[in-house]
């Protein structure tokens, strides 16, 4: 499981779910159910990694995110 921020949407336009990586520009995918879509999303993160190597680009680290107690 990728611990990149994923911020989900529903497109009325494309039924379906749209998942987008804040962390990675450019980085989302979709898919017909919410599960769908984060299963999508986490396969596009690698590749996404995998690009970025290759082209010798900087991977961008995870933001943390706490929730106060």
């Amino acid at each position: 499981m990728s611990k990149y921020s994923m911020v989900m949407s529903w497109s009325e336009e494309d039924q379906a779910y749209i998942v987008s990586v804040p962390e990675l520009p450019g980085c989302m995918a979709d898919g017909k159910t919410p599960e769908e879509a984060v299963k999508n999303t986490e396969i596009i993160i690698q590749e996404w990694i995998e690009t970025a190597l290759e082209e010798g680009e900087e991977i961008p680290e995870p933001h943390l995110f706490s929730m106060p107690v």
